[in-house]
């Protein structure tokens, strides 16, 4: 095919990217699937609960959230309203700057979470880490890693 040959792919290499495109986009769809139906939580919802509880003081400055959990600034900001009036999370000011904003884990946001959890670990071994040998999880962490996609784990 001209299109490969011209930006120095081969269809092999093409062929990997799209697997691995679509592999991240169906497991992250059936884990979203499932926390939707046991828990009324979309995936992204759970992301910025489980990176809130994770954090010193069950907070993250907004531009922080929204680099952990892959979202424009103004898409987590939407997403923090609809938690917002859900009362799973809550926002502060920061001392330090006037202009920024802390997104903060509620109790419920916590107790939602904690319900959530197993649905999602669930999901993360059945649809992920079951289909890996013993030795694959090391191996695909290395891989990751020198892809530089571990620096907000």
């Amino acid at each position: 095919m001209t299109l490969l040959r011209d930006e120095g792919l081969t269809a092999e290499e093409l062929a990997v990217w799209r697997m691995l495109q679509r592999a991240q986009v169906r497991i992250a769809r059936r884990l979203e699937s499932e926390l939707l139906v046991a828990h009324g939580l979309p995936l992204a919802s759970y992301e910025v609960l489980a990176q809130l509880a994770e954090a010193p003081g069950r907070r993250l400055r907004m531009n922080d959230l929204a680099d952990r959990v892959l979202l424009t600034r103004s898409g987590l900001t939407r997403l923090i309203d609809r938690l917002q009036r859900h009362g799973l999370v809550g926002r502060e000011a920061c001392s330090d700057d006037a202009r920024g904003l802390f997104a903060v884990l509620t109790e419920p946001g916590a107790a939602r979470l904690a319900e959530a959890t197993p649905t999602y670990l669930r999901g993360v071994k059945s649809q992920f880490l079951d289909l890996l040998g013993g030795g694959d999880v090391g191996e695909v962490r290395a891989l990751l890693a020198r892809l530089d996609v571990t620096d907000a784990c």
